[in-house]
């Protein structure tokens, strides 16, 4: 039988101290959990009155058996100590990807649910899909884009779910292209949109491969004063024009957004690429800040789930 006592005893604590944040903050999404302790290497997120588990894949030897009764050992605890029915608790494997394997099919058809984020509502489903449709980790980056949208050109490259676009509008932006290549996200997308009772004339979705949709706005001459681009660590889609390498393609992608940027504008690059080697010295001339720091909210032990950049072009106030 698992012994889950240091499991529960360390959740309750964390579930305890970052409940008490959350409700400082006005959030209802939040992370309790995150790889504390070595034997239990589980993420945990907090999506109202649900539970979102995620466990990394590591080296220890367990047979298909005793995995099993330790995952159900697992959920067990954790609905336990977050007082959540059984049902309630998600549990998901999440090996190393590659790809668009965060984008893919659990088998689980899951049930689509609305959840708020600082006043913003969005669909999420936390068993269809690897990822669950919201980014909890860029929280603090959407925020950044609320705070500087207002009366502002706004692009969102390798969009997702369109979170960035929802932040964006509510800030005042006056219009938005929100670019991604799913047809599933796209709809996930509107979606939201709708939710957030966004103008859909003046906030468009574009479906496209990135690479080609700069190449085009590079070409039209168009002009951004805010665009952010999170674009995954590796893709081999059938429906895009080449393969997407992120530690290979950056300098290009964000060459082609400088070119788009206005006078004063910022481009935010971010990536979950924790081994990337930014190349900077491959970029056009701009300025770059990285503020990975200020980006990883708090409720995240690991501070490198992501990493993120604010580049501008050269002479633009700070």
């Amino acid at each position: 039988m698992t012994d889950t006592a240091s499991y529960s005893n360390r959740l309750r604590k964390n579930a305890r101290h970052w409940g008490k944040w959350a409700r400082r903050q006005g959030l209802r999404c939040y992370r309790v959990y995150d790889r504390d302790i070595p034997e239990f290497p589980l993420a945990v997120d907090i999506y109202h009155d649900r539970a979102h588990v995620q466990e990394f894949a590591t080296a220890y030897p367990q047979t298909e058996e005793e995995h099993a009764a330790w995952v159900n050992a697992v959920c067990a605890a954790t609905a336990e100590v977050l007082e959540l029915p059984a049902e309630h608790i998600v549990f998901k494997q999440r090996a190393r990807q590659r790809g668009l394997a965060q984008y893919e099919k659990t088998g689980s058809s899951g049930e689509d649910i609305i959840v708020e984020e600082r006043g913003h509502r969005f669909w999420v489903n936390l068993s269809a899909y690897l990822d669950t449709g919201l980014f909890l980790d860029h929280r603090v980056t959407r925020r950044m884009m609320q705070e500087r949208a207002a009366g502002k050109r706004f692009l969102n490259l390798f969009a997702y779910t369109g979170s960035f676009t929802v932040y964006a509008a509510a800030g005042g932006a006056r219009e938005s292209i929100t670019v991604d290549l799913s047809n599933t996200y796209q709809e996930w997308a509107k979606r939201n949109f709708e939710l957030n009772g966004m103008d859909l004339n003046r906030h468009r979705l574009v479906r496209a491969d990135v690479f080609a949709f700069l190449a085009g706005a590079v070409q039209r001459g168009e002009r951004y004063d805010l665009i952010v681009m999170d674009p995954p660590s590796f893709s081999n889609s059938k429906k895009m024009q080449g393969v997407l390498d992120v530690q290979n393609d950056h300098p290009r992608l964000i060459n082609d957004c400088l070119k788009l940027l206005g006078p004063d504008g910022e481009l935010f690059f971010s990536t979950n690429l924790r081994t990337i080697r930014f190349q900077a010295e491959a970029q056009a001339p701009c300025r770059v800040e990285e503020i990975s720091q200020r980006t990883v909210p708090e409720d995240f032990r690991n501070k490198k789930i992501h990493r993120c950049w604010r580049i501008t072009l050269p002479g633009t106030d700070s």
